[in-house]
């Protein structure tokens, strides 16, 4: 009998051995994917089912199509939104499963609506749009004054090989430090406050940049490239702050936004970049005073979202690299350092009249 039954099941099997990884994976697909169909075939509820998850989807395809006109005057929530907008996305193949969990054929239905806005502002990111050439690379680091290695964060920055970095939140101790250690790399630089600027051209026309906080965090200077003379901002934007009572608070970044948008609208020279930690995205409306007059490098020229802070698990892009009367060719993020923000960079075309 034993030895009847062994027969049997290796008659079952073709008498081939043991069935292919590949093949029993497909088998069980199949026999699930057969389970379900049959399953909402058979249920007349798949219509009834699912409106708390149509419902949720309906609504988050609403705050990514409208996210301009949540309003800002209730704790910012506009502008927080706005921050981590591209995240949203992430709830969708969880509604996804859910919907089909629950055999729901509208809330299928409904998933997809978040899922088509959620591409069409955000699908273009994930392609790869990164290009050769250019002139001149640039680099900008929010070194974070607690940071603990500072010479070898500066080591780490020249080590991308850019032409001009900025580095923000330096303290009078370390400030220093990092000129020391970049100053064989790079033999023009000049501190302004907390932000600096270092470069392997000659620098001109150096000032810093009143963006209304009584003190210096932003600074202006013209680099002699090769290809002709660039002015190149570096700005620290005031933080942000989510509180429970007060909500997304940014009175202080949004004014002098305002403040440093009016400095480069008022630039003599055509080509100008500028460098440095913005505190908000580039779908931050309350930014739109500069980002309305110059282009992102990463959106114009990167791969991926490029997000910079915070190191540990970078969620948000608000270390900015944005130029206007330049072509971006490249932007990338840079390893961590010991700071809390990762350094980005990006390669561009300064030849354009």
């Amino acid at each position: 009998m034993a030895q009847q039954a062994y027969m049997t099941e290796t008659d079952d099997n073709g008498g081939s051995g043991p069935e292919p990884r590949g093949a029993r994976l497909r088998r069980l697909i199949g026999r699930f994917v057969g389970r379900l169909s049959t399953g909402w075939r058979g249920d007349p509820r798949i219509w009834r089912r699912g409106l708390v998850l149509t419902g949720i989807a309906t609504a988050l395809a609403l705050v990514m199509l409208l996210h301009s006109r949540i309003p800002n005057r209730f704790g910012n929530l506009g502008s927080l939104t706005e921050t981590f907008l591209p995240w949203i996305g992430v709830l969708v193949p969880v509604l996804l499963v859910l919907a089909l969990v629950r055999r729901s054929a509208i809330a299928l239905i409904a998933v997809v609506l978040p899922a088509v806005v959620w591409t069409n502002l955000f699908g273009g990111l994930l392609v790869d749009r990164t290009g050769g050439g250019g002139d001149l690379t640039v680099a900008t680091h929010n070194v974070n004054a607690d940071n603990p290695d500072p010479a070898g964060t500066a080591r780490d920055v020249a080590a991308s090989g850019a032409d001009v970095v900025a580095l923000e939140e330096l303290t009078a101790t370390a400030a220093p430090v990092y000129a020391k250690a970049l100053a064989a790399t790079y033999p023009y630089h000049s501190v302004q406050g907390t932000v600096g600027l270092w470069s392997k051209y000659a620098l001109s026309a150096v000032k810093p940049v009143d963006i209304k906080l009584g003190w210096t965090r932003a600074m202006r200077a013209t680099v002699a490239t090769p290809q002709g003379e660039v002015a190149v901002y570096v700005a620290h934007l005031p933080s942000v702050r989510v509180k429970l009572r007060a909500g997304f608070t940014a009175r202080q970044r949004d004014t002098s936004a305002d403040a440093l948008g009016e400095a480069i609208a008022d630039e003599k020279l055509t080509r100008v970049i500028l460098l440095g930690d913005l505190n908000g995205t580039m779908n931050d409306r309350s930014l739109n005073a500069v980002t309305s007059q110059m282009r992102s490098t990463q959106g114009a020229a990167g791969s991926g979202f490029g997000f910079s802070w915070p190191a540990s698990f970078p969620m948000a892009r608000i270390d900015q690299i944005m130029v206007k009367g330049v072509d971006p060719v490249t932007s990338w993020t840079l390893p961590r350092t010991a700071s809390d923000h990762l350094p980005v960079a990006a390669r561009v075309k300064v030849t354009t009249p």
